[in-house]
């Protein structure tokens, strides 16, 4: 008897060990079964369960909305003077380099784009010559784009002529120091113990004797690699003129941001997407408060924060299966997250915005159906179904396959970085920025468009939470709780706090009173 339960039990171990590894190995060896959906890329998950709308009573009347022309005004008015603007000193260029510094950079353009701007002030702090910062390809969105690609290298070493030297590339004695050397072996010339937020110091007592020995040094990885705090006044000041003076877009990535600008401010008689019209007829421009404006959103809802956040979207059994396997594959099921309720979730502000609540938010501040909204994203989670909803609040919303043509997306296709470089240049230009969750691209947004005193909305994360589990909630108590949550939240100057990054906060280390 007691071998037959033996016996038992062992087959149900295994049984049990082959189910699991079967979970685990299930989206390895049938990917599109669990991936998100593309926007235009179904999943079997999303085609037989797509997402309902979650607010449908805020829904019903935000379609219908009607906004007042005196708070249609407010809403398109500039910012305010508040007393701030930007300022930069320069210093003088070090009469003798002490040497050569790489660094190579990972993460998205965002991250990259802020190691950048470290990369020059830690040349600086060294008195070396930089070389043009190599981007790592990016894992997630297989980028190789380079920085040249990217950026017009011309204008970055002109603007900082007189602060730094900077290099295209090594002189040919030290051409052997290279990405492959560096990934076969340990090498006396790389530096891979930078801690994060490392202060000045550091550099000076561990990297410049390297340079002292061997005339270059190489440092990776380097994101995030240098401190916030306690740095000179003139270190400041060119972090701040690299990341809003010195980095432009090449010529095509401008042209291309120029000419969906132009289409949004100025739309011919029907706004058409590829494949889809949002709208059919023409919206005269006398219909329409904010005329010849328009506002870009940027959607961060992908498929890594929504199965990261560990929160629930509406997709019901199916989806929450597939967000569960994602992150059991890509992190192994450790996300901090998974240990609390959806409603705790919400109420501490740390579930993304869905389309659909981002939309109830924009009309709840006074946007109109008349609205032109750009719509700057990768991949929205849910695809078109779960687009379908910000859709109809705002008829005239496009992104770059809606408004331009397949010809003028020919050089960026397949380019995640490039991409994102096109919509940060529209971004720039619109008259109000909204990102629906904090993040690389978010953060870098709102500190330049702080720095040039431009209208961005930052969603207050933990009031809206709070109000979408409400479900009994009106629409006029919910518009006026949005209303007075966001008065100060418009893009007001925030002074950066200990610890906070100068990229998103400039002032005041890289901004004056005037």
């Amino acid at each position: 008897m007691k071998l037959l339960y033996n016996n038992h039990h062992q087959n149900r171990t295994q049984r049990m060990a082959f189910a699991g590894l079967f979970v685990i190995l299930l989206p390895i060896f049938v990917p599109n079964l669990f991936e998100p959906l593309g926007r235009a890329s179904p999943t079997m998950f999303s085609e037989w369960n797509a997402p309902q709308p979650r607010h449908s009573s805020l829904l019903k009347i935000a379609l219908h909305r009607q906004i007042p022309t005196e708070q249609q005004s407010e809403l398109w008015s500039p910012l305010v003077n508040q007393g701030w603007r930007p300022c930069a000193e320069s210093t003088a260029l070090p009469k003798k380099s002490r040497g050569y510094v790489q660094v190579f950079l990972d993460g998205g353009l965002n991250q990259q784009r802020m190691g950048i701007c470290d990369a020059v002030a830690v040349a600086k702090i060294l008195n070396a010559t930089l070389v043009l910062p190599h981007l790592e390809v990016n894992p997630v969105w297989r980028d190789s784009s380079s920085f040249a690609d990217i950026f017009d290298v011309d204008h970055f070493i002109s603007s900082l002529r007189d602060e730094i030297s900077i290099v295209k590339e090594l002189p040919s004695e030290y051409s052997w120091s290279s990405r492959e050397y560096y990934a076969t072996g340990i090498r006396d010339t790389r530096i891979k113990t930078a801690p994060v937020h490392a202060s000045a110091n550091w550099y000076l007592e561990n990297v410049l004797p390297i340079l002292q020995s061997y005339g270059i040094a190489a440092i990776a990885p380097f994101s995030h690699r240098l401190a916030f705090d306690n740095l000179p006044t003139n270190i400041q000041h060119l972090r701040c003129k690299v990341n809003f003076q010195a980095l432009v877009f090449v010529p095509h990535i401008r042209k291309l941001g120029e000419t969906i600008v132009h289409l949004l401010r100025h739309p011919p008689g029907k706004l058409q997407a590829s494949g889809t019209e949002f709208h059919k007829g023409r919206i005269g421009d006398s219909e329409v408060t904010g005329a010849g404006k328009f506002t870009v959103l940027h959607l961060r809802f992908d498929k890594d924060m929504a199965a990261h956040s560990a929160c629930d979207f509406g997709g019901g059994k199916a989806e929450k299966l597939a967000l569960a396997k994602y992150r059991q594959v890509i992190w192994q099921g450790r996300v901090l997250n998974s240990q609390f309720t959806d409603e705790e979730l919400r109420n501490q502000g740390r579930c993304p915005l869905t389309p659909e609540e981002i939309g109830l938010l924009l009309a709840a501040l006074g946007f109109n159906n008349g609205t032109r909204l750009y719509l700057a994203s990768h991949k929205v989670y849910g695809g078109e179904a779960r687009i379908s909803t910000l859709q109809k609040l705002f008829p005239l919303m496009e992104d770059k396959k809606s408004i331009a043509s397949a010809e003028e997306l020919t050089k960026i296709e397949g380019k995640a970085s490039l991409s994102a470089a096109v919509d940060y240049y529209v971004s720039m230009q619109s008259d109000i920025f909204i990102s629906a969750s904090p993040g690389n691209m978010h953060n870098a947004l709102v500190g330049h468009r702080a720095y040039l005193k431009l209208k961005t909305i930052r969603p207050n994360m933990t009031l809206l939470g709070k109000l979408f589990l409400n479900k009994s909630m009106g629409w006029t108590e919910f518009q006026h709780a949005v209303r007075n949550g966001h008065k100060n939240r418009l893009g007001h100057i925030r002074l950066r706090k200990t610890k906070q990054s100068i990229y998103t906060y400039p002032a005041p280390d890289c901004m004056c009173q005037s």
